[in-house]
C-alpha cells in the first residue's frame, strides 16, 4: 500500500473510533488499540509487535486528543489540583514501569491481558457499576500508589485510566464532576511519559515497518488525531438520540466479543 493509502486507511479508523468513543463515552484508547492490532495485521506488521505498536500509537494520540478535553475540565474548575499533583508522581513512574512490562512481553501474552481487560469492563457495563461516592481521605503515599497502578496499567494497555481514576476519585470524595475532570488531566501525563517510553524501548526494533519511530506509528497517529475528535462530537450528538440502555449493552457486548477475540487469538 502507499502512504497516501495507507493515511487514507488511518483517516477512516479515527473517524469510527471517535464516533464510538462519543457514542458510548468511553475513552478512545479502548477503541484504537483492538482497530490499530487489526489494521497492522492487513498491512503484514509483524504480529510479534502489532499489540505493542498498537499500544504506543494509542498513547501518543490520546496526547493530543485528552489535551483539549483536559483544557476544558481546567477552565471549567472541575480539576482538582491537589490530587491532581498528589497523583502525578506516581502516575509517571507507573506508566513508565507499565511501558517496560508491556516490552517485556511477547504479543500474545500482551495480546490476552488486554482481552481480560476488555472483558473485565464489559462485565461492569453489564452489572452497571458505578463509582460510589465516599469520604476517603488518602495521605500522600495512598495517592502515589494508586497513581502508580492508574498509570501502570493504563500504559500498559493503552489507555487513558478513566476507567479506574474516576472510581478512586469518587471514593476520595470528589463530586463526578471533578472526578472526570481530574481523571482527565491525569490521562495526560500517563499519555505523554508511555508514548515517549514506547518510542525508546521500541527504537531500532528489526521489526518495525517504515514510518515507524519506536513503537509509534506516525501515519495512524496523524489519521487518528485528525478525524477522531471531530468525529466523537458526531458521536455525542447520536448518543443523545438513541436509548441509554441500548448504548449500554450493545458496547458491552462489542467488548466482550473483542475481548474473547485476543484472548483466543
Amino acid at each position: 500500500m502507499t502512504f497516501v493509502a495507507i493515511l487514507a486507511s488511518y483517516l477512516l479508523l479515527g473517524a469510527a473510533a471517535g464516533t464510538m468513543a462519543g457514542l458510548f463515552g468511553v475513552g478512545g484508547g479502548i477503541i484504537i488499540v483492538p482497530v490499530l492490532v487489526f489494521a497492522f495485521g492487513l498491512q503484514g506488521i509483524s504480529p510479534e509487535i502489532t499489540m505493542h505498536l498498537a499500544v504506543g500509537t494509542s498513547l501518543a494520540t490520546i496526547v493530543i486528543t485528552g489535551a483539549s478535553s483536559a483544557l476544558g475540565h481546567f477552565r471549567r474548575g472541575s480539576v482538582h489540583r491537589k490530587w491532581f499533583m498528589a497523583l502525578l508522581p506516581g502516575l509517571m513512574l507507573g506508566a513508565i514501569a507499565g511501558v517496560f512490562i508491556a516490552g517485556n512481553l511477547s504479543g500474545t501474552v500482551l495480546g490476552t491481558l488486554f482481552g481480560v481487560f476488555v472483558l473485565l469492563l464489559a462485565t461492569k457495563m453489564i452489572i452497571g457499576l458505578t463509582p460510589k461516592p465516599g469520604t476517603l481521605a488518602p495521605g500522600k503515599a495512598a495517592m502515589t500508589v494508586a497513581g502508580g497502578v492508574v498509570g501502570a496499567i493504563s500504559a500498559l494497555f493503552g489507555i487513558g485510566g478513566g476507567a479506574m481514576t474516576v472510581p478512586w476519585l469518587s471514593r476520595c470524595g470528589a463530586t463526578m464532576t471533578q472526578a472526570v475532570g481530574t481523571s482527565a488531566a491525569c490521562g495526560l501525563p500517563i499519555a505523554a511519559v508511555g508514548a515517549v517510553t514506547f518510542i525508546i524501548v521500541g527504537w531500532g526494533n528489526p521489526l518495525l515497518p517504515p514510518w515507524a519511530t519506536g513503537f509509534v506509528m506516525w501515519p495512524a497517529f496523524i489519521g487518528i488525531v485528525a478525524t477522531s475528535v471531530p468525529f466523537a462530537r458526531l458521536g455525542v450528538r447520536l448518543a443523545h438520540v438513541l436509548p441509554a440502555n441500548v448504548l449500554r449493552y450493545g458496547f458491552a457486548a462489542l467488548l466482550a466479543v473483542v475481548g474473547l477475540r485476543f484472548i483466543l487469538a
